[in-house]
């Protein structure tokens, strides 16, 4: 009988040990980093055909994903929306940083500049 309850009292510490580390290591993750992208275009069929394709290797070089990458804009409140808004998501917003220092990431806003005017910045997002 005393084993049965040795077993049962190892098997809740190990459990509790293992909840604490969960809540630990939720408390070490840092929060993702986005990167908000506001287009007015210059040139629409030129930033299709020149722009999007160097800027979408970039991106997923630098560990982006889209979140959302042009579609319908709804107004609220305030100016009309951009012609074109992207929402990308990274790691953290030190990795957004690192993507936006990239080579590759200003080749392809070299060419983008000749077709659009951008808006562009990067904020974090709220820890899981």
């Amino acid at each position: 009988m005393k084993a049965n309850y040795a077993v049962a009292l190892a098997i809740g510490v190990a459990f509790a040990l293992g909840a604490l580390a969960v809540e630990a290591l939720h408390a070490q993750a840092k929060a993702p980093g986005y990167v908000i992208v506001e287009a007015t275009l210059t040139d629409a069929d030129g930033y299709v055909k020149e722009f999007i394709p160097p800027a979408a290797k970039a991106i997923a070089e630098g560990g982006g994903k889209y979140l959302v990458r042009g579609g319908t804009t709804i107004p609220f409140v305030g100016s009309p929306p951009p012609q074109r808004f992207v929402v990308l998501q990274f790691e953290t917003v030190e990795k957004a940083q690192a993507w936006w220092d990239s080579a590759s990431r200003k080749e392809a806003q070299a060419i983008g500049d000749k077709y659009a005017l951008f808006r562009i910045f990067a904020a974090e997002g709220v820890a899981p």
